[in-house]
């Protein structure tokens, strides 16, 4: 479903992402870990069209979409609940959802509201409450449904358990698994390595701005050397 090959992306004269290449297929939960400022969000970015590599490309469903703007990656059917949430405090739990649907039919939306209410009962209880006063394990959950609404191909997280209780983490994972028995694609940035090893079919580690190692949850967790 996606191709990652040779990406390198730059921020001024620095690399912060060198020759990164990585495939995710279709149904597979992938996990990207690695050290703060190993390059996973510049990753992720890169792909997602905020970013604009400088040499590389991405393949998405056969087609090469390298450079693509976010909004057409979008309408093929790649979403990303960003990190810090960047959600819309200021408009109810209701409203962000039908922003996250802008792509899809009124009556597509009205169906896929009902959905996610019964996928967040949380969220259905707070429908007419302004973003701006849910929890961080609230808000991070609107994130993901926001992100939902537009019925993606592949669903891109970045450090969907940051900040959170251990309770609300755990939450997060749990949700993890349900969208994965659904059969959903998902490439997961993750600063809890344990728990995304767990959940991932398969993880790559990134150290300063390289594929370091790739493998399933079991050989990375036996690579004491990876993260030392």
């Amino acid at each position: 479903m996606l191709e990652v090959s040779g990406l390198t992306t730059k921020y001024g004269a620095i690399s912060a992402l060198r020759d990164a290449t990585l495939t995710v297929g279709s149904g597979e939960v992938i996990g990207l870990i690695g050290p703060n400022g190993a390059g996973k969000t510049t990753l992720l970015n890169s792909i997602a069209g905020l970013l604009s590599p400088a040499a590389g490309s991405v393949s998405f469903n056969g087609a090469d979409v390298t450079g693509s703007s976010p909004e057409k990656l979008l309408r093929s059917g790649l979403a990303l609940v960003p990190e810090h949430r960047r959600i819309f405090t200021d408009m109810t739990v209701e409203e962000n959802l039908k922003i996250g649907g802008i792509t899809r039919s009124a009556a597509d939306r009205t169906s896929d509201l009902d959905e996610m209410a019964e996928l967040f009962p949380v969220l259905r209880d707070k429908w007419t409450t302004a973003a701006g006063f849910l929890s961080g394990g609230e808000a991070q959950q609107l994130a993901i449904a926001r992100a939902l609404m537009s019925r993606p191909k592949l669903l891109m997280m970045d450090e969907p358990s940051l900040g959170l209780a251990p309770i609300l983490v755990d939450v997060v994972f749990s949700l993890i698994a349900t969208l994965k028995e659904q059969g959903c694609t998902l490439l997961i940035v993750e600063q809890n390595a344990t728990r995304m090893l767990e959940a991932s079919d398969r993880a790559y580690v990134l150290r300063s701005g390289e594929v370091v190692a790739t493998g399933t949850g079991a050989e990375l967790r036996g690579r004491d050397d990876l993260f030392d």
